[in-house]
């Protein structure tokens, strides 16, 4: 079954979907005119702006909501991953997949924003909705919302919760064994499956405004001491960092590691960090309250930085400037070998192995925390996509009781991953990522050839602010967008 699982990833994460993201980020950076650089200033002011209502939640929970999405294991175990596997190199492909990401994301979520509608009271919006009303394809918009229901309902949440579980055992051991039917497995994992099962379920069984309440408080704060963590750690080393920096740039373009390799660890790790294109942040950016479907586009094109360029760099910092890493395809055959050869990189060990080695007794506990809220508001972020993809199905086919059957599902999932090994879980994880993005990122692109939709809206905002409006509005009609119901109606 392993074998079968490894083959069906390495098809999907084909060179060709590496190549994929990049140019699709490159397309919409030249043709938005590097709008995540110039619109930067207004990126910051519109997070202050807005306000919910009772169908939608405000600029800035959408943006934390998405934020728990983007920001989860793999700003920590991914980055490890993308070293011990790519080498220090991968850390540039990660930041050039995330500048050309910003712009990636802008266009996804404006996209999502100008084709939501009204479900049951509250904003439904999403890849699978954007193409069936721009593109006109049903049965394309099936295929992304069934392989987002699998991804986000099933298999990503595996990714999460493992990392939670593995953080747990190296803070405070396996405990005893446990024999099942399934095998032998962790005391201390399975109460630690458990207990997030159960506070998961107490949040997703409240809705989409608790889910937003409990991320905008949790995902700055958790976001904010981890990088002062960083920071402490990167200045204490602080000669050090310029030899990191060039390390980075250096790798990127020589043989260590294999510069394929740099590049697709890099960009693979990148894009299942910052999320970009991969179709996941247009759900919470459709949820928002907004005067202008871009307003929602540069908020969540600013929340690639957050996710990449600080979090991402601050673990890759830690572990670098430590030297709390290996780098090799396995443990037989490593490239560069600084600490045991059967630590996994597809783990948080080098990240917990950085803090400890400058913090001793803290950095085991502090990265198992801080692993807790990263992946379990990333939890929560995964249940509000795959419930929003059940409700676009639902529109079509009346299906019972099916919303509690996924929470059931994903609760399950989340256990199972809890207590499984980590490169089982990451390599799931993977296809559900790509799934997602060959989809999302071929509809977006279609999208844009039949009518530009979110670069016509995106000028019209600039109009607008260079106009100096008091009020900013939002007709689609006169900017010639077809079938954006809920703006064409609105008062």
């Amino acid at each position: 079954m392993e074998n079968i699982i490894n083959s069906i990833n390495a098809v999907i994460w084909s060179p060709a979907l590496i190549y994929l993201c990049l140019a699709a980020g490159l397309f919409y950076t030249v043709l938005t005119r590097f709008m995540q650089i110039r619109l930067f200033k207004e990126m910051l002011r519109l997070l202050k702006s807005g306000q919910s209502s009772d169908k939608g939640i405000s600029p800035f929970q959408a943006l934390a909501v998405s934020l728990s999405g983007r920001v989860g294991t793999g700003n920590i175990a991914g980055v490890a991953a993308a070293i011990g596997f790519g080498g220090p190199g991968a850390i540039f492909w990660m930041w050039i997949v995330a500048i050309f990401g910003a712009a990636t994301a802008y266009i996804e979520a404006t996209l999502g924003q100008l084709y939501k509608e009204v479900d049951e009271g509250e904003y439904r919006g999403g890849p699978a909705y954007y193409i069936e009303k721009a593109m006109g394809q049903t049965w394309y918009a099936w295929i992304f919302a069934i392989a987002t229901i699998l991804a986000c309902g099933f298999l990503l949440p595996t990714v999460q919760s493992n990392a939670i579980g593995n953080a747990v055992a190296e803070t405070i051991g396996q405990g005893s064994v446990v024999a099942t039917a399934m095998g032998d497995f962790s005391s201390n994992k399975i109460i630690t499956g458990a207990v997030i099962c159960v506070l998961l379920g107490f949040i997703i069984f409240g809705g989409v405004k608790r889910i937003a309440s409990f991320a905008q408080v949790v995902v700055p704060f958790m976001a904010l001491a981890y990088i002062i963590t960083a920071c402490i750690i990167i200045a204490i080393n602080i000669t050090e960092l310029p030899g990191i920096i060039g390390m980075i740039f250096n790798d990127a373009f020589t043989p260590m590691a294999g510069f394929g390799a740099a590049i697709g660890w890099g960009v693979k790790r990148g894009v299942y960090s910052n999320e970009a294109g991969q179709g996941t942040a247009p759900h919470a950016a459709a949820a928002a309250e907004v005067e202008h479907p871009a307003q929602q586009g540069l908020v969540q094109s600013f929340s690639i930085y957050i996710d990449t360029l600080f979090v991402c760099t601050a673990t890759a910092f830690m572990i670098l400037i430590t030297g709390m890493y290996n780098v090799g395809p396995d443990s037989a055959s490593l490239i560069i070998q600084n600490v045991a050869a059967d630590t996994a990189a597809n783990s948080p060990s080098f990240t917990q192995m950085a803090i400890e080695s400058v913090m001793p007794g803290i950095g085991n506990p502090f990265v198992a925390l801080a692993l807790f809220f990263f992946s379990f508001t990333t939890l929560m972020a995964y249940y509000y996509i795959a419930e929003s993809n059940v409700v676009y199905i639902r529109r079509f086919i009346k299906l019972p009781g099916v919303i509690t059957a996924l929470k059931v599902g994903i609760i399950t999932a989340v256990f199972f991953g809890t207590i499984k090994e980590a490169n089982l879980a990451w390599t799931l994880g993977d296809i559900g990522v790509g799934l997602m993005a060959w989809v999302n990122i071929i509809g977006i692109l279609i999208i844009f050839f039949l009518g530009r939709p979110a670069i016509k809206a995106l000028k019209d905002y600039e109009a607008q602010l260079k106009a100096g409006n008091s009020k900013i509005t939002f007709n689609p009609k006169s900017l010639g967008i077809k079938n954006a119901t809920f703006w064409e109606n609105k008062p």
